[in-house]
């Protein structure tokens, strides 16, 4: 075995046990943390895939500035006490939309390549250069609606993260 083949099994290896990690935990907190391991391996993984930018970019911005935006949130609210029950019916809802998900990737794997790394060394593969041809030529639309479902995910944090305030009025 090469050593990019150990490094991508052990890259994979450490992402799967870290989402795990993430869907187990019972504090957000450490889910959070987690979910950084998780970015981590990822970035390994673009560096693999001679795609080093999109690792850089990957670290700073996800594992850095979005993790720690979502554990100052997540601090800032630690009520555990306060944390509502979920219904059976939201559990077997999210099984079922986690099995089907589950199903879609098994299909698109199936229908994939032998080879899941098939990049010869030396290609143009990962240049900046070529990566903003094809993210602005190619998928400018998709690009363009994960920046507004991105905006809305923080909005929705920034919504769910307000405490209600109680407004004391003066007595005249």
């Amino acid at each position: 075995m090469e050593v990019t083949q150990i490094l991508f099994w052990f890259l994979s290896a450490l992402a799967i046990v870290a989402a795990a990690g993430v869907v187990i935990s019972k504090s957000p907190i450490y889910s959070v943390l987690w979910l950084i391991v998780v970015f981590f391996a990822i970035s390994g993984h673009y560096v693999l895939m001679n795609a080093q930018f999109l690792a850089i970019v990957n670290i700073i911005v996800y594992a850095g500035a979005i993790m720690v935006l979502f554990l100052f949130l997540i601090m800032q609210n630690l009520d555990v006490e306060a944390e509502p029950h979920r219904n059976i019916y939201l559990k077997m809802t999210s099984v079922i939309s986690g099995m089907c998900l589950m199903t879609v990737i098994i299909a698109a794997l199936s229908r994939s390549n032998d080879t899941l790394v098939s990049i010869a060394k030396g290609t143009n593969v990962g240049l900046i250069k070529n990566l903003g041809m094809q993210l602005f030529n190619d998928y400018v639309i998709p690009f363009e609606i994960s920046s507004v479902l991105f905006l809305s995910a923080l909005i929705g944090s920034v919504v769910l993260s307000k405490k209600d305030i109680e407004i004391v009025k003066p007595k005249i």
